[in-house]
């Protein structure tokens, strides 16, 4: 079915969209800081929640929102005609071929609110239905209906609002549906219909509840509904439906007033207006809240503050600038306006996944809540740049999920400290979980030059797992709380860093029978989950190859830094980990590696001393350096490999059979782009190896319909690799265009110098992305493009993270340097704009920055240097050399708060 796609409106990232509804699985976000989590399709299905376990609107999946009737819903029954759904969802709309020749409808967008239109010829009637959830301290989500009389004689109809009422948990979507609608209490008042529970149904015990859920309404004068449907059942009639209820179709007179009570039924916000008579050119105005709250509401209150056209507006407006504020702390100006824009939406979903976990949009990759270890590290790549002033204390408590055998509790909950073994309490260990806090606290400490941030002191995490959960401590119970003890029962704190090496060290000990790192339950590619016992992952032993590496300098920069140390101070049982400074392990001895962490295990089950050792930290740094160098010497030699064709790249893994993955195969060669990625990020490859693995790549990977895959065709399900390899091929982790992974091969091109080849790659995420003929999408960055092109899990990725991070700190290299500001531009030549000029707005050191490139010669990338620097039109003296410019950051720190300050780089050829 052709469409023209979505097109940008002025330049604030507004969109909009001609007849949205003959596109499947489209949905928006609707999102505040208070808790309310809303989703709204073209035809406003979507669903309204605070968590798993309250639920206002039914808990819902991506298949839901074309199959379920029940949705947000405005009726008006019009004399002489019937009824008429003003968001396209009644049985009689509901059939494309009177949509497409009697109705137009239009979708516009922006941040973060949404506007439906649908005019219909033949009735004369237009109706604008825009949907918010306003910057308040209530959980509430707004809707406001707008009906006009598009014709040239007088409409008389009557209007009903129609908001099913799910009002409990997600576990009762299926299991005890209707037994839980027997605890449902129903009340009415002057505007609308609320529900309170009376439990919480939950078999472990079922608790008194107190949330409670509403629907109120009001026309645009602060009238009240004329009265209320609140059992769904007496709405929509014998034989009737949520998109034919009797009670529009036949215009019943509503079946009780305010101040009624109902018990035992599921519910429904069905909110009756009083008749109309709309003249010509004339429009009318209704204002629907649905509420969720802690208890019984003031519903004076809500009626007061919410249930007016003015104020309603005024909250519209005041949700746009709050929006708008937080993204123009990044934004980009190239020579292409439409991407710059398109990278608004993405510079959002960040945000969305802090706000929404991985949890409670149509596609989710698990619908409980909460995130995981990895989502957490990686958000805050782009929270530090978009939010920064939060960031350092987010992970500062986060540290305290670390485990003492350097492993982590894997889910976060809602508030700070709050950590959960695993969702469903199984003991598995994800072998790359140890790699991402290093990450993400170099980014903050190159932001912020608080390198003091290392010595902070932090607690462990502890359960009933112990020794990378191949234990359980069964004199554990959860009562002792969950952080380690020493002997002597006192709460055991040792400082970030301590954390840090713990998270990197263990993994170099915990080999396989090939020397690299143990896959466990599995890495970043939870489809890897079949490989525990001879599993490894070649992938991430790079990774911590290079963290090694980096920590290393890391530590070394301690001694110098301002209030620096020689010495640091780790627990004595770690001490041991640091072969190197007393008893030098043989690193090419897998049993000696082996036996060494064993009995470092042993030694902190089932508690710590509680001793330290102080160390001097050039010899950590050495030693670190020393297990960083053995490492990338293993991988260049040993994993290298090259196909019958003559390509060569790095191999990945190897499987459960303690066999290599990568290579030759009778179903064709075999590659996994994920181990192309860390050993070009982290140096592993040569520079001549990089040119091999991008041309392997382009010959292997590449796919000009869906971009770069994830891995070639395997060919069979890999019962000793992956359930990843079930799932057909060219779906999420099996061969489909995975953003998080091609934006991370872009990022380790940018960062090794192949400019040309990882802008490619970025052009790749943003054409296929925005295709919306196949992706079928609203702007932003999916989680996958599948196989037919369609963009899958959109919004909450963390390719979003990572594609802000490549763009700034690579692209326009701007980033960090120990708290200095680092000037490195990567640009191409089609990247500037028609006057030779990039910028960039961001943050640093506390300031808001403009940063202008200047490209007056229109010289390629390669071909041009850094010549004049100036801030606010004052040269700087700024040392350079042919592609670095670095700015001290006390010469930013100077500069006054509250505006934008332009540093302009002129580029010389």
């Amino acid at each position: 079915m052709a469409t023209s796609g979505w097109k940008f409106q002025g330049k604030e990232g507004v969109f909009r969209l001609e007849q949205p509804e003959l596109s499947s699985y489209l949905y928006f976000p609707l999102v505040n800081e208070a808790g309310m989590m809303s989703s709204v399709s073209p035809t406003l299905h979507g669903q309204s929640t605070t968590g798993h376990n309250s639920f206002l609107l039914e808990p819902i999946s991506v298949e839901s929102l074309h199959n379920s009737k029940a949705a947000r819903n405005f009726w008006v029954y019009l004399e002489g005609y019937g009824a008429w759904s003003a968001t396209g969802n009644s049985a009689r709309q509901n059939a494309a071929l009177f949509s497409e020749k009697n109705e137009h409808s239009s979708l516009e967008a922006g941040f973060l609110w949404h506007k439906l239109t649908r005019e219909n010829n033949l009735l004369n009637l237009r109706a604008e239905t825009t949907s918010f959830v306003p910057v308040t301290d209530d959980k509430i989500e707004l809707m406001k209906v707008r009906l006009t009389n598009t014709g040239n004689t007088e409409l008389m109809f009557t209007p009903t609002a129609a908001i099913p009422l799910y009002a409990r948990s997600a576990d009762d979507l299926r299991d005890h549906r209707h037994v839980t609608s027997l605890l449902h209490r129903i009340y009415t008042s002057v505007h609308g219909v609320e529900v309170q529970p009376s439990l919480s149904f939950d078999e472990r015990g079922h608790r008194v509840n107190q949330t409670t859920y509403g629907v109120f309404g009001a026309a645009q004068d602060g009238k009240a509904p004329v009265g209320f449907f609140p059992v769904t059942e007496d709405f929509i009639g014998e034989g009737g439906a949520l998109d034919w209820p009797q009670a529009v179709v036949a215009n019943r007179r509503p079946d009780v007033e305010a101040g009624a009570v109902a018990e035992g039924y599921e519910a429904v916000g069905a909110l009756r207006f009083d008749t109309v008579r709309l003249a010509p050119g004339a429009s009318v105005s209704y204002i629907v809240a649905m509420i969720i709250a802690d208890d019984r509401m003031d519903t004076k209150r809500v009626a007061a503050e919410y249930l007016s056209e003015q104020r309603f507006n005024e909250l519209l407006e005041q949700n746009q600038s709050y929006w708008l504020g937080k993204l123009d702390t990044l934004s980009f100006q190239s020579g292409d306006e439409q991407q710059d824009l398109w990278m608004k939406w993405v510079t959002l979903q960040p945000i969305l996944r802090r706000m929404y976990g991985n949890s409670f949009l149509p596609y989710h990759d698990y619908g409980r809540g909460g995130r995981g270890w990895r989502d957490l590290w990686q958000d805050c790549l782009a929270l530090l740049v978009m939010e920064p002033d939060e960031v350092g204390h987010l992970l500062y408590n986060n540290y305290a999920g670390v485990r003492i055998d350097g492993s982590n509790a894997t889910i976060i909950g809602a508030k700070p400290g709050e950590f959960i073994a695993d969702r469903n309490n199984i003991p598995r260990v994800w072998m790359d979980h140890g790699a991402w806090p290093l990450l993400t606290t170099l980014l903050y400490i190159h932001q912020s030059g608080d390198l003091r941030f290392l010595l902070k002191p932090q607690t462990y995490f502890r359960d009933v797992f112990t020794k990378r959960c191949r234990e359980r401590d069964l004199a554990w119970t959860p009562d002792q709380g969950n952080k380690l003890r020493s002997n002597d029962g006192r709460i055991y704190e040792g400082t970030i860093l301590e954390h840090i090496l713990l998270q990197n060290i263990v993994p170099f000990f915990n080999v396989g029978e090939h020397g690299n790192i143990k896959l466990e339950g599995a890495d970043w590619n939870d489809g890897l989950d079949l490989a525990p016992a001879h599993g490894e992952s070649v992938a991430f032993t790079a990774f911590y190859a290079s963290n090694l590496r980096e920590l290393s300098e890391l530590i070394a920069r301690l001694e110098h830094a301002p209030g620096g140390t020689d010495t640091i101070e780790i627990a004595e049982e770690i001490a041991v980990l640091l072969d190197s400074l007393e008893t030098p392990v043989d690193y090419e001895s897998i049993p000696a590696k082996q036996e060494l962490l064993d009995r470092y295990f042993d030694s902190v089950v089932p508690a710590v001393s509680g001793q330290k050792r102080k160390l001097n930290v050039q010899q950590v740094s050495e030693d670190l350096r020393r297990k960083a160098d053995w490492a990338f010497g293993h991988l260049r030699k040993q994993e290298w490999i090259r196909s019958e064709e003559g390509f060569e790249w790095f191999n990945g893994y190897y499987n459960n059979d303690a066999v290599r993955v990568e290579g030759d195969h009778p179903n064709g060669v075999r590659m996994t782009l994920t181990g192309q990625v860390f050993t070009i990020m982290g140096g592993i490859a040569t520079e001549e190896q990089v040119g091999k693995i991008t041309a392997a790549v382009d010959r292997y990977l590449k796919d000009e319909q869906i971009g770069y895959r994830l891995n070639s065709r395997f060919g069979e399900i890999q019962q000793n690799l992956g359930r990843a390899f079930g799932f057909a091929f060219g779906h999420k982790e099996n061969g489909a265009m995975f953003s998080h992974m091609t934006v991370m091969y872009a990022n380790a091109l940018y960062k090794r110098g192949f400019v040309q080849a990882g802008k490619q790659v970025l052009d790749s995420v943003y054409r296929l992305s925005a295709d919306f003929e196949r992706s079928r999408m609203y702007p932003g960055v999916p989680e996958y493009i599948n196989e037919r092109g369609r963009g899958m899990y959109t919004y909450l990725t963390g390719s979003a993270s990572w594609l802000l991070l490549t763009l700034l700190t690579e692209v326009y290299g701007v980033k960090g340097d120990y708290g200095d500001l680092r000037l490195e531009p990567k640009l191409t030549l089609e990247q500037f704009d028609a006057e030779g000029e990039a910028s960039v707005i961001t943050s640093f050191a506390g300031r808001k920055l403009q940063i202008v490139y200047r490209n007056l010669q229109h010289t390629e990338y390669g071909q041009y240097r850094i010549g004049e620097v100036a801030l606010n039109d004052k040269a700087l003296d700024c040392p350079s050399h042919r592609e670095v410019c670095l700015i001290p950051r006390q010469a930013i720190e100077t500069l006054p708060e509250g505006v934008v300050h332009r540093i302009e780089i002129t580029l010389k050829a």
